[in-house]
């Protein structure tokens, strides 16, 4: 679970939190988001899908999820006149290190091509505050993503209607991206956090989502740990535990379908094929960034969301062909996501 040092919402939990204490909270939340993208990304392009399809699959469906869950962050700030900022090199986090808002001293989070132990860090990143089947110890001095955005959400109703702008603000709604919510109030507000709280972590009582019917990140990824599917047993017994178990069809992991990239990659040798290689997929990550900020800052078409998707697809084939080694597998490399305004190509 990502955890949060306490002073990340000290100032949302006075009887009167300001709107700057909330913007700033929102920003991280979308940083924060997004932060786990690369390392999900990095993992999955590692992967041979033809050799490790199960877990390609669960991969993917968690990185759409966080970029949902990025975009209602964004709507919620929003929707109180504040303005996300995501095309910026400080938007993006240095791999290796930690993700924003003063995560846990212990999580030092690496780009790593796929392997058991990066789904640790995955876990980690996941993990409930109690996760069903596993018990944690409480911490006083951390707070878990799920105690984050519960304050936020907290603060909102605080704070009330008033903080809201009228009319509605550079919302990204259902037309465009699929269980996006428009904010336009308190209740709108918190249905969206409580989507992302509940798509991460699922519930204190089930690893379900309450939005979408599926599993929850952490749940998805520990099929992978098990090496089968969860799935629920009926009359197994009143206990949340006893209704589902990792019983299902198996979860193989192929360690021969991983393509040989290292860990943390980069620097690349400047005039070398692999520096123009990676040069050129940063600027297409950075220009991606751009594309989503006027996405979240006003134009909210189907034209600039299709934008992005088109920037989203071109970073997936520049990277599998990067990290797959064509037409060499010997000579496979890994992508930085590095902030690259420049094009390499001119």
């Amino acid at each position: 679970m990502i955890r949060l040092q306490r002073s990340m919402i000290e100032g949302l939990q006075g009887p009167a939190p300001s709107t700057q204490d909330l913007f700033t909270a929102l920003q991280s939340a979308v940083e924060l988001e997004h932060s786990t993208i690369p390392p999900y990304l990095y993992a999955l392009y590692s992967l041979d899908a033809d050799l490790n399809p199960e877990i390609a699959a669960i991969l993917s469906s968690v990185v759409i999820e966080e970029m949902l869950h990025m975009t209602l962050a964004a709507n919620v700030l929003n929707a109180m006149g504040g303005s996300p900022v995501i095309d910026s090199p400080a938007f993006i986090p240095t791999y290796p290190g930690p993700l924003p808002g003063g995560v846990q001293s212990d999580l030092t989070v690496h780009l790593a091509p796929f392997s058991m132990l990066q789904l640790r860090t995955f876990l980690k990143i996941e993990e409930p505050e109690n996760p069903l089947n596993f018990r944690t110890a409480a911490l006083t001095e951390e707070i878990t993503i799920g105690q984050f955005y519960t304050a936020i959400s907290d603060a909102i109703a605080a704070a009330g209607e008033g903080i809201f702008v009228s009319p509605p603000r550079n919302q990204v709604g259902p037309d465009l991206m699929d269980e996006a919510v428009v904010v336009t109030n308190v209740a709108t507000a918190q249905q969206a956090i409580q989507t992302i709280i509940d798509q991460g972590e699922g519930t204190s009582t089930s690893p379900l989502e309450v939005v979408g019917g599926g599993y929850a990140h952490y749940y998805r990824y520990m099929q992978i740990k098990k090496g089968h599917l969860l799935i629920a047993t009926p009359g197994g017994g009143p206990n949340p535990e006893d209704q589902y178990a990792y019983t299902g069809a198996s979860v193989p992991f192929n360690a021969g379908g991983v393509y040989g990239v290292q860990t943390d990659p980069g620097p690349y040798a400047s005039g070398t094929a692999e520096a123009f290689a990676n040069d050129t997929f940063n600027y297409t990550y950075t220009n991606l960034l751009g594309a989503l900020h006027a996405l979240f800052n006003g134009d909210v078409s189907s034209a600039q969301f299709n934008r992005a998707i088109g920037l989203m697809m071109s970073l997936k084939g520049q990277a599998k062909a990067m990290m797959s080694g064509v037409p060499n597998p010997a000579n496979a490399f890994g992508p930085t996501f590095q902030y690259q305004p420049v094009n390499p190509a001119v």
